[in-house]
């Protein structure tokens, strides 16, 4: 039985991986959980399962390290949303234990330091994002020597069809109701400007050790083929399944095993599948993910923080939905080039780069 601690248990990664654990008790059990702020959840989850928490919002960083080495664990999942998620991923890594990783900015801003320490440690770093666990699977499959080209596929959002007049007018509920997936906010608002995606091509470049010509984007409105790579034989191979995390979850509970579950089959009669270019022009987001990744240094930090900054804006009516990228092109033609050494310095730049956002807002 594998013991899983839940970083950011009552969030909609860590709330699907319980899911997983209730059903599936004679492979997993739970060693412990934590949550930022919602205390009553967490001690109704550490009741259910007879685990350990933390509430990192009074503990912090201390109380999720006190709860590693007290509880032991197998494998940890970090679904803390933003760049809190950070530090937990390096604690974890330093604990040499396997990390199965939900959290983008973990290697948006710090993959070179986070890849160095789970090398040392001997530890694995399994990627939970459906699209970068599509690729992770596929790869394995395939063999990375063979694979030439990564495309990840993005819904579109609720705005894909929308023309540039009408993007002008869009509201935060509007921005909320994503066609295909159940998630958080940020993510969600990430989603319908595309720098999610455009996150999740700074991850496939490091993730995978591909440069950015060779990782596309292409939109797939149903939300169904969550990954696809091209052999040098110029084939390509897709991952499909319903868009349910609790899959991509799954498989990285059970790396490098491939076991049966609970979760429903997926079912090929009466889908379609369409594809389509991105509009680079109306969602420029992914544009400048495209380039910070390219100059790399610390312009994928500074990505990361802008838009980080800009989406809070939005969200509290500060600025219009247009703005979010407004705001992140002018951080971004800033003088990010040196490269972080630490992680003080990962830190020091996001800094740097929010200090910007703030005084464009």
């Amino acid at each position: 039985m594998k013991k899983v601690l839940v970083l950011g248990a009552t969030g909609s990664i860590g709330t699907s991986t319980l899911d997983i654990i209730r059903n599936m008790k004679d492979d997993f059990s739970v060693a412990g959980v934590t949550a930022n702020s919602n205390q009553s959840k967490l001690t109704e989850l550490e009741k259910e399962f007879g685990c350990k928490s933390s509430l990192t919002k009074d503990e912090g960083i201390d109380g999720i390290k006190r709860l590693i080495d007290a509880t032991k664990p197998d494998i940890v999942v970090n679904g803390i949303a933003g760049s809190a998620g950070l530090l937990p991923s390096k604690i974890v890594l330093d604990s040499k234990i396997d990390l199965a990783l939900a959290n983008k900015e973990t290697v948006v801003m710090a993959w070179p330091l986070i890849k160095k320490l789970a090398d040392s440690n001997d530890t694995n770093i399994i990627p939970v994002d459906s699209e970068h666990s599509a690729v992770f699977c596929l790869i394995n499959q395939c063999q990375k020597k063979n694979v030439s080209e990564i495309i990840i596929t993005a819904s579109g959002g609720p705005f894909r069809n929308y023309s540039k007049e009408q993007l002008e007018k869009v509201t935060l509920s509007d921005a909320l109701k994503h066609p295909t997936w159940n998630m958080g906010q940020k993510i969600t608002i990430d989603s319908a400007t595309l720098a999610n995606k455009g996150l999740e091509v700074i991850e496939a470049t490091r993730l995978f050790d591909m440069d950015t010509d060779h990782v596309k984007v292409v939109v797939h409105p149903q939300s169904l083929v969550h990954s696809i790579v091209r052999t040098n034989d110029g084939m390509l191979y897709a991952q499909i399944s319903d868009p349910d995390m609790k899959h991509p979850i799954f498989q990285s509970l059970v790396y490098p095993e491939n076991k049966s579950n609970y979760l429903k089959p997926f079912d090929l009669f009466d889908h379609e599948l369409n594809f389509y270019k991105p509009r680079y022009e109306d969602f420029p987001m992914l544009s400048y993910a495209y380039s910070a990744a390219e100059k790399n240094g610390g312009y994928t930090i500074a990505f990361n923080a802008a838009n980080e900054v800009a989406v809070d804006a939005f969200v509290n009516s500060k600025i219009g939905f247009l703005d979010i990228a407004k705001i992140t092109e002018k951080v971004l033609e800033k003088d990010f080039t040196a490269t972080p050494s630490d992680f003080e310095q990962v830190f020091e730049i996001d800094r740097l780069a929010r200090k910007y956002a703030g005084e464009c807002l």
